[in-house]
Parts: structure tokens; C-alpha cells; sequence
């Protein structure tokens, strides 16, 4: 919402273009803001950016108030991706891999991101092959709950990928 708008005096131009639901005329802009004053309401720069400027008469306050009322409207119905994280080890056991699938299963379904991670300790870092292997067994328990959006990648003692939910 710009309330940086211009509006009444601080209309400089010398011509407008005056919109109304039914008729778009230029006219200058006293004489546009004298209609305005006749009607008491105020002279609205829409589009400054048009050749003329794009000017319209309304009630300027109850124009912001509708236009905070879509915006409210409109972030009521925004759904926020959350992303979950769920941590595993190079160590991690099978049944342990499975419980925490279904924890996933349970994000995914949820439409909820999922970062999967696993921190390597000490001399693991040397075998990171063994925590791809884990995150393999992992995908293959969530199989048909979400997509990999990012696939599995190192960075420093952590790898990580991150799963999203399948597209219908």
C-alpha cells in the first residue's frame, strides 16, 4: 500500500487525465480540483507515471481503509512453508530411521518443508559415504509422501537435503 501518494495540492502537473466510473477526460488540474471541493472528496494521483498523470476524485481515507482491508484479506489466506528439521546420525539404526520417517511423513503431510540432516563427529567426517547411504534408506521410507528439492550436500561436519512435499 503506497500512502506516499499525491493528492490535492500536491499535484503539480498542469494537465491530468480525470478517471471516473464513467468517463476518462483530460482536464487541467484547478479544474479538477474544484470539482473535487464540490463533492468533498479529494483529488487522487492513481499513476503519475502515465502521460498525463492518471488523477481520480475519491474519498482518500476510506481508499486506504479498503485497500489495508485486502491486505489483511489476502495474508489471512497465505499459507506459511514451515520447515521442519529432523536430525540423524551416521550411527542411526534401522527402527530408528523408520520413527523418524513417519515423524516426516507426518511434516510432508502437514505441507511442511523437511530438512534432513547429519552431523558428523570426529573421524566420521572421513566417512560421508555412509551418511549418504543413510539418507538412501530414509528416502525410501518416505517414498510417495514428498519430492527432494534439494539433494544431499556437505558443508563442513553437517550434510543435509531438504524434502518438499509432492506436487498433485
Amino acid at each position: 500500500m503506497n500512502k506516499n501518494v499525491n493528492l490535492n495540492e500536491a499535484i503539480k502537473e498542469k494537465e491530468i487525465r480525470l478517471v471516473s466510473d464513467k468517463e476518462s477526460r483530460i482536464i487541467s488540474t484547478k479544474e479538477a480540483l474544484s470539482l473535487a471541493r464540490e463533492k468533498d472528496l479529494d483529488l487522487v494521483m492513481i499513476s503519475p507515471a502515465a502521460n498525463p498523470p492518471v488523477c481520480k476524485i475519491m474519498d482518500y481515507n476510506k481508499f486506504l481503509y479498503e485497500q489495508s482491508k485486502k491486505q489483511k484479506e489476502a495474508r489471512k489466506n497465505q499459507k506459511v512453508v514451515e520447515v521442519k528439521e529432523i536430525r540423524l546420525s551416521a550411527t542411526i539404526e534401522e527402527h530408528d530411521i523408520e520413527i523418524k520417517a513417519n515423524n516426516a511423513k507426518r511434516f510432508l503431510q502437514d505441507e511442511n518443508k523437511v530438512k534432513v540432516s547429519i552431523r558428523f563427529k570426529g573421524r566420521q567426517n572421513n566417512y560421508t559415504g555412509v551418511g549418504a547411504k543413510v539418507f538412501d534408506t530414509f528416502l525410501s521410507k518416505i517414498e510417495g509422501f514428498g519430492v527432494v528439492e534439494k539433494a544431499a550436500q556437505l558443508e563442513g561436519r553437517n550434510m543435509f537435503m531438504i524434502i518438499g512435499t509432492k506436487k498433485q
